[in-house]
């Protein structure tokens, strides 16, 4: 008996501290002195360069925030790790504290925000479609009797189908293995039109041997709000983050920090994604929220 007890106050004792520091971000990274930033390989967002470092317009963002956390803090010396996920265990690198921030391309909806925490959206993806110049496709209306490639194990296709009934349309669908093969599908004229969150068709116009050549259009299909997430249920944390991804807003930073990374040629291997902000982003950050739709 004596032994259940003292095994069960040991047990107490060990999963204290833990239970004190997981809604305690901040004070974890006073103990440590170090914030920790998970991020994936997604260019621009996140990636590592020919220095191997890492770099991107969420890393730039989560870097400004490490700014504004040694600031609250008042830790001059604090540190900054990196910790790379994908696109599963990106998740709980979060919920499990192995890191304070996730840097990346990371969708902020309501399903996830019952298990992570967002901040306000820093960028709006939507599915597209990107055709060869002179093409006469304005819209998914003028794909009729055309020829349309996705990728393989996509929704894509049911979003077109949605939109407007394929059938109605008489589109013919190919499928390629991967986005590089779909977007040499339109190089090639084996296809007039390849559907697509816009930003990997802005990636991928940037790298072609001549990107003048292609245009992205087409009403969104889908969007897609990234932000960058921390854990559930730490107000003090969440509250730094807010503040500092408002003031970077309201004071023209984030902005900057856009153009630098979509319309100038620092991409992958110096590339310019040639990607104005869109509209969708530019409301919001007239009324900055981290709650978004569905």
């Amino acid at each position: 008996m004596h032994g259940a007890i003292k095994h069960g106050l040991t047990l107490f004792f060990i999963l204290a501290p833990l239970a004190a520091t997981a809604g305690d971000t901040l004070g974890k990274i006073r103990d440590s002195q170090t914030i920790t930033f998970a991020y994936r390989q997604t260019a621009p967002f996140s990636y590592t360069n020919d220095n191997k470092q890492i770099v991107g317009y969420s890393i730039d963002l989560c870097q400004k925030i490490a700014d504004a956390v040694k600031r609250e803090l008042k830790l001059p010396n604090l540190k900054v790790q990196y910790l790379p996920v994908d696109s599963s265990t990106r998740f709980s690198s979060i919920i499990d504290g192995k890191a304070d921030l996730e840097c990346g391309s990371t969708t902020n909806n309501a399903e996830r925000r019952t298990r992570v925490g967002f901040t306000v959206p820093h960028f709006f993806s939507s599915v597209r479609m990107v055709v060869k110049n002179g093409s006469g496709i304005k819209n998914w209306s003028d794909l009729r009797n055309k020829t349309m490639v996705i990728t393989k194990s996509t929704t894509t296709i049911d979003l077109v189908n949605d939109r407007s009934n394929v059938r109605s349309l008489n589109i013919k669908v190919l499928e390629a293995q991967d986005d590089a093969e779909s977007f040499a599908f339109v190089e090639q004229g084996k296809a007039d039109a390849y559907a697509m969150d816009d930003v990997l068709l802005y990636s991928l116009r940037s790298t072609a041997k001549n990107p003048a050549d292609y245009t992205i259009l087409g009403d969104p299909l889908s969007i897609e709000p990234y932000s960058l997430m921390l854990r559930k249920d730490d107000p003090a944390f969440k509250k730094v983050v807010d503040q500092e991804m408002v003031r970077l807003i309201n004071e023209g930073e984030l902005k900057k920090i856009y153009s630098y990374w979509f319309t100038q040629p620092n991409g992958p291997k110096g590339s310019n994604l040639n990607m104005p902000m869109g509209y969708l982003l530019r409301d919001s950050l007239q009324y900055p929220s981290d709650k978004t739709a569905q």
